[in-house]
């Protein structure tokens, strides 16, 4: 019996089992599928390029076919490690804006709204820059300054600014817009994913049980409560029992999937696949959002890029020289958020990732030579997908279907072309002209607007932001109340980036840590709403 069971282990889950440990009086059980966060790629920044083809920390989910991307099935890498996807990301620390999160306040979700939200933010922050208004120095979640970047970063910074962009040194400062390096969740050259953060310093509390390789089955629910889960070890089914409550933070696809695996969801969906109807909750899977990200290539004349840097130099050098030199980088190391002339309103729709070396296909796809890349995607989708199931068992993937460019208006196509378009006019200034080779992806800088469309059909990919299969909201039809407790089921709440009623304005690591900050407060009665 414990008074807290926690289902997954990443970016919020391990924000909880933190948070509610510290009382000694409390116990809490934190059920991880993955293993332990071992690996030395996970903590060597730049071994993210090769935690792609690490198949034992990624759920390595695929889409469905998607319509309106010539029916290719996309990959949707997703960290399956302590940590979770916060184990396996980029490290970028990006917020978003205000009014990202008074949009939520203003569709329902009171309380979330930025004031409420910066406290939390600043909680859980530790930047090396120290503390300001809007920044916090003293969290558990380091966030620092790159100690290495590639030369090309700063002919790409240079390029925004011949382009009209002002240079931004702090993307979570007074204003978002313009181009800059990245700040990064890194401590002393390391990553500092939520497992080494909230984790590590919490694993030896008495009171902490932390089980990895552990599949939750089903939430158990006895007259209307969440009393326990039902989880596969070793062989075995275990159950355990929960006195107080389950917290579900399993992600945009794991959370709604386990929901319906225990009954709560449409109540004719779950029917299809014989599962027993606990509670009809028609949006549970509803509601998915996610950037989608053309990638613009260009080959280099130069060889100052990545694509040729030894892995195992690069391993060798960073852990002789105490976490320094190209394994400190997080690859992604400078970017920009921009405001297209299709912007209705002041926030910028746009936003940059500039890779010093050719990624295709998420990097899976190697290509010779020596290039670079611009990642460029829209950040406000009007577009809405679903995750449902594919099987009643556990074990088997859910079904996403994302809907990228389905919006009636067409709005996400033209933002795409807009990215696409963006792309190449920063790759045509001045400061790429020592290093400018020939176009890769698109293979020519010369395609009418018909032919870039047909260049993201057959190219776009996700950058890796599923959230709002779990709405919070305060309307009948939302899956959790601004309190995060599932709707029709007490015991039982939802903590994770499932629960964002709309996608905010970049990366979305840094936002699901706050919102796990702000749920333990709540569940321990130390916040209020409004």
């Amino acid at each position: 019996m414990y008074d807290y069971i926690i289902i997954g282990a990443g970016s919020a889950g391990c924000v909880l089992a933190n948070r509610l440990s510290e009382d000694p009086a409390v116990n809490v059980l934190l059920l991880e599928a993955g293993p332990r966060d071992w690996h030395p790629f996970i903590h060597m920044p730049a071994g993210l390029a090769k935690l792609v083809g690490q198949k034992g920390v990624n759920w390595n989910y695929d889409t469905a076919p998607e319509p309106q991307l010539h029916n290719r099935r996309l990959w949707w890498p997703r960290g399956k490690v302590l940590g979770g996807s916060s184990s396996i990301n980029a490290m970028c620390y990006i917020r978003g804006v205000a009014s990202d999160y008074d949009d939520w306040a203003t569709a329902g979700a009171e309380g979330w709204d930025w004031n409420s939200a910066l406290p939390y933010f600043k909680r859980s922050e530790r930047n090396s820059r120290g503390g300001d208004a809007l920044h916090g120095d003293g969290g558990p979640l380091y966030v620092s300054d790159l100690r290495y970047t590639n030369p090309l970063s700063s002919v790409f910074i240079e390029a925004g600014q011949q382009a009209g962009f002002h240079h931004n040194h702090d993307f979570n400062g007074p204003e978002q817009s313009g181009v800059g390096l990245y700040q990064v969740t890194q401590k002393d050259g390391a990553r500092c994913s939520s497992a080494v953060a909230y984790l590590q310093p919490a694993k030896s509390r008495s009171n902490l049980d932390v089980m990895t390789g552990a599949l939750v089955r089903r939430i158990l629910l006895e007259n209307g409560r969440a009393v326990g889960v039902a989880y596969a070890s070793g062989g075995q089914e275990i159950q355990a029992r929960a006195e107080r409550e389950v917290l579900l933070s399993g992600g945009a696809i794991n959370s709604p999937q386990l929901l319906m695996l225990s009954g709560i969801g449409p109540a004719d969906h779950l029917q299809e696949h014989g599962i027993a109807v606990a509670v009809d909750s028609p949006s549970v899977g509803r509601n998915l959002q996610d950037h989608l990200d053309i990638c613009t290539l260009q080959h280099c004349t130069q060889r100052v890029t990545y694509d040729r840097a030894g892995d195992i130099s690069i391993a060798y050098n960073y852990y002789l020289k105490k976490h320094s030199g190209p394994g400190s980088s997080n690859i992604a190391e400078a970017g920009g958020f921009l405001r297209s002339s299709l912007a209705p309103d002041a926030r910028a729709d746009i936003q940059l990732h500039f890779v010093p070396a050719m990624l295709d296909d998420h990097g899976r796809n190697r290509l010779k030579g020596d290039g670079y890349t611009l990642h460029a995607c829209f950040l406000r989708p009007r577009s809405r997908g679903r995750i449902a199931l594919n099987s009643s068992d556990p074990r088997a993937d859910a079904r996403i279907e994302a809907n990228y460019l389905s919006d009636e208006e067409g709005f996400d196509l033209k933002m795409m072309l807009e990215c696409a378009k963006l792309s190449r006019e920063l790759f045509a200034q001045k400061a790429f002209d020592a290093y400018r080779g020939a176009p890769i992806q698109p293979p020519r800088s010369d395609l009418s607007d018909n032919e870039l469309v047909e260049f993201i059909r057959s190219k776009a990919e996700t950058v890796y932001h599923p959230i709002g299969t779990c709405r919070m909201g305060s309307d009948e039809t939302a899956v959790v109340d601004n309190q995060l407790r599932v709707n029709g089921v007490e015991g039982l709440r939802v903590i994770d980036a499932s629960v964002m009623p709309t996608l905010i304005g970049g990366n979305t690591n840094a936002p699901t840590i706050m919102i796990a900050e702000r749920a333990s407060d709540l569940i321990l009665g130390k916040a209020v709403l409004g």
